[in-house]
């Protein structure tokens, strides 16, 4: 039988949060049985998701980020929405090393980072204003088998 299961938690778009968000999101995935290795390649890339976020989503004002995560199957997906300012080209913003702040020592890594610890990584916009970056993860079966000792 699959399973399927989703949770939703939106919060301040402060640095602070970036840990809140990656212990969220990794305590929900327990459920799927990860790795140490897949825990960490998801919490890396949520991390960067929303670090990008608070970084360049709202940079005169504080806004909010939306959080969401689904199960389905061994599936975990990960949607990270903000409604700020946004990225004109996104397919530029994608390119390793590319930062719209080279002035704070930004490295412009943030979308190869997700993309090489997620199976997949799409980037569009949020309507008229902010992003909406959904991440998938295919959870290898770590189920552990018991068997009867006798």
């Amino acid at each position: 039988m699959k399973s399927s299961n989703f949770m939703e938690v939106t919060f301040k778009a402060i640095s602070i949060n970036e840990s809140f968000a990656r212990l969220c999101v990794a305590g929900f995935c327990v459920q799927l049985n990860p790795s140490i290795d897949e825990i960490n390649d998801i919490k890396t890339a949520v991390s960067e998701a929303v670090t990008n976020c608070v970084v360049h989503a709202y940079p005169k004002h504080n806004g909010v980020i939306n959080l969401r995560c689904e199960i389905e199957g061994d599936c975990i997906k990960i949607v990270v929405k903000d409604q700020g300012i946004g990225i004109k080209d996104i397919d530029k913003a994608r390119e390793p090393f590319y930062t719209t702040k080279p002035s704070e020592e930004r490295s412009g890594m943030g979308f190869s980072v997700m993309e090489s610890f997620m199976d997949k990584v799409e980037v569009e916009h949020n309507g008229d204003k902010g992003l909406v970056v959904t991440m998938y993860k295919q959870i290898a079966s770590n189920a552990v088998q018991v068997s009867d000792a006798s």
